[in-house]
């Protein structure tokens, strides 16, 4: 069974109370001065999640493992929406369709893919967001909201948004949106391991999730 990406997300509950954080991977060198050399060897971070953290009973354990085998372990991809980061804007702000820049218009272009900016300047970092909840997005033109389904429509497989033709942004137009968004990630492990008796005791099972590129 080749591997593919489930599009269902894991229980939102659950998934709360995880430990969440992105990930990095730089080499480092020590030179024989002492100075150091530093070199990233991903464009892109990666997010790493354990939902063991969240279960907290026996019936909630029940529906990962049942997750778990429905996805065959690491197999298949899934959605997860990160406890810390699920939104164009800050968690406790309400989404707005100028939440983020996502393109300058140029009156040719319809196609333009969803971004999140993480600082500010040359230093900022600029995430692909590759799960949009649809149903949430948001849209505007130089801060005029568009419609979807009228002004533009979102491609199903890559999510961008494309503007129909009669709906194309002028030279110079700020595009911008909101949204909230899920992360597409697989178990980081082919087995779960549970000690009921120490589970009864407190003890919480790992259950490792890392974020896979699409």
């Amino acid at each position: 069974m080749a591997s593919s990406f489930h599009d269902i997300r894991f229980p939102i509950d659950i998934g709360f109370g995880s430990s969440a954080g992105p990930e990095r991977n730089t080499e480092i060198i020590t030179l024989g001065s002492g100075f150091e050399k530093r070199n990233q060897r991903w464009s892109q971070s990666r997010r790493r999640y354990d939902a063991g953290y969240g279960v907290k009973d026996l019936d909630t354990l029940h529906e990962v493992i049942a997750f778990f085998e429905a996805r065959r372990g690491a197999l298949h991809a899934f959605r997860f929406r990160d406890p810390l980061d699920w939104k164009s804007c800050a968690p406790l702000q309400n989404v707005s369709a100028i939440d983020q820049s996502i393109g300058t218009g140029d009156g040719q272009t319809q196609r333009f893919s969803l971004v999140k900016t993480y600082g500010a300047g040359e230093s900022a970092y600029q995430r692909t967001i590759a799960k949009p909840v649809v149903g949430t997005l948001k849209v505007a033109v130089d801060g005029v909201a568009q419609t979807l389904g009228q002004q533009f429509a979102m491609d199903a497989n890559s999510h961008d948004i494309l503007f129909t033709p009669n709906n194309v942004p002028p030279e110079g137009a700020l595009i911008t949106a909101g949204y909230e968004f899920d992360v597409p990630v697989r178990f980081d492990t082919d087995q779960l391991t549970v000690n009921l008796a120490a589970f009864a005791a407190g003890d919480v099972p790992s259950i490792p999730l890392v974020e896979v590129l699409l």
